[in-house]
């Protein structure tokens, strides 16, 4: 049975559903940052996944990059799949910008976390489910 990595399900706030993957916001207020986890148990890199699975992960990826470069699109968009501390298959999908705490190296491991209050968590959240079911609609 799937599930979210207690520590991933710790550090972010649900989003969205989408084909395969759910999406995550990173509960970091500094930043715009999604996760997509594909619902998939026991993957661990991109190649765990079968070739279609692997297609719909990027096709998904490209979604979300596009969400956020239209919410932005002055910002450098940034993608990754690190799984040092979470082993379980997880993309980063961000936008960063010059003067962010991080820049101009990378975001992971920089600073702690800067948590949303929990009102202004759910309203990102919800901004980003809004904006991605508006880009499949589209």
């Amino acid at each position: 049975m799937f599930q979210i990595d207690p520590r991933l399900a710790g550090d972010t706030l649900e989003v969205a559903s989408l084909t395969l993957c759910q999406v995550l916001l990173l509960n970091d207020r500094r930043y715009d940052w999604l996760v997509l986890v594909p619902r998939r148990e026991s993957v661990t890199e991109i190649l765990d996944l079968s070739p279609q699975d692997q297609a719909q992960l990027w096709r998904e990826v490209t979604l979300v990059a596009q969400v956020l470069r239209h919410a932005q699109p002055d910002l450098k968009l940034n993608i990754g799949a690190l799984g040092n501390v979470v082993r379980q298959l997880h993309l980063h999908v961000l936008l960063r910008q010059e003067g962010d705490p991080a820049w101009p190296g990378p975001v992971w491991g920089h600073s702690p976390r800067e948590p949303h209050t929990a009102e202004a968590g759910h309203a990102a959240a919800e901004r980003w489910r809004v904006l991605l079911e508006e880009e499949t609609q589209a």
